[in-house]
């Protein structure tokens, strides 16, 4: 994958991530890209209320690696770190 090719793919997953933001943000967390690996692995931080919620990984599975991969294909998966 080319740089620009990278750029391009990578402000595709801050859109989606946009979308997804004021549904974490109504219960005071957040979220934030970290990186995507070469294998199209995707990894985020979740931040606020969303770091320790015992629900934060049916968020993550259910809302945010869903969204992505609705929008993207490629997506293999997302994973907090």
């Amino acid at each position: 994958m080319t740089q620009s090719e990278k750029e391009s793919f990578e402000s595709k997953v801050l859109a989606v991530l946009e979308t997804v933001k004021p549904y974490l943000q109504a219960d005071g967390g957040d979220i934030s890209l970290a990186e995507i690996t070469d294998d199209f692995t995707i990894k985020v931080r979740l931040l606020g209320a969303c770091h320790a919620c015992p629900m934060s990984i049916q968020t993550l599975k259910l809302g945010v690696e869903q969204a992505l991969k609705n929008a993207l294909p490629e997506v293999k998966k997302v994973v907090a770190i």
